[in-house]
């Protein structure tokens, strides 16, 4: 299964962000990762770079890898309206992005874990595919067998109640893909009309 398996850390040191979990060495290493760390003098990047980069945060963020982004990327061009805008949505709507938005797993790798485990269900069945796309009114939640495993249910926090596109029932453990969301409501810091820019040259 495609998947970023090297250091987080260093990830969040190229973009400055916390993009892969955990930032407590970003107060510490908040310079870009390299051999001549803080004193090598770097040039302003170029549009193209600041566009790449743009692209490439929003797949580590995500999770996916170049083929797989493109292809979501080509669906949002399709839908009509805002390219940029769908593309969040159709992101957002992956079944790994909303376990993780649900509070079911502390993050987005642990989430594609639990779904490809065969933890997750998607309206009583099933589902092992962390791409799956979510339609609106999609209830998520564990099995049965899941919910007595106490290593997976000590992670579950429940969801953040700004995210107004979903909704979380404590007393079941699952989860309601209400609808889409507004790209203003989706709190990562992704300036999509980059990658716009970038896929259209």
């Amino acid at each position: 299964m495609a998947r970023y398996t090297g250091p987080k850390t260093r990830i969040s040191r190229i973009f400055g962000e916390p993009i892969l979990g955990n930032g407590k060495w970003l107060t510490k290493s908040s310079f870009p990762p390299g051999q001549h760390g803080p004193s090598k003098k770097r040039k302003a990047p170029g549009e193209y770079a600041l566009q790449l980069k743009e692209k490439q945060k929003a797949k580590y963020t995500y999770g996916l890898l170049e083929r797989q982004f493109r292809k979501t990327f080509e669906e949002a061009a399709r839908l009509g309206g805002v390219t940029g805008a769908n593309l969040i949505r159709l992101l957002e709507a992956r079944l790994d992005n909303t376990v993780f938005r649900l509070g079911i797993a502390p993050s987005r790798p642990a989430a594609r874990q639990l779904v490809s485990h065969k933890h997750v269900t998607v309206n009583g069945d099933v589902v092992n595919i962390p791409s799956f796309r979510l339609k609106a009114g999609d209830i998520i939640g564990l099995k049965d067998k899941s919910r007595e495993n106490t290593a997976v249910t000590s992670q579950v926090k429940g969801k953040n109640p700004k995210f107004n596109w979903l909704d979380w029932n404590e007393s079941t453990l699952t989860g309601t893909f209400i609808t889409y969301p507004e790209r203003e409501s989706v709190p990562e810091n992704i300036k999509e009309q980059l990658i716009v820019e970038l896929y259209s040259k």
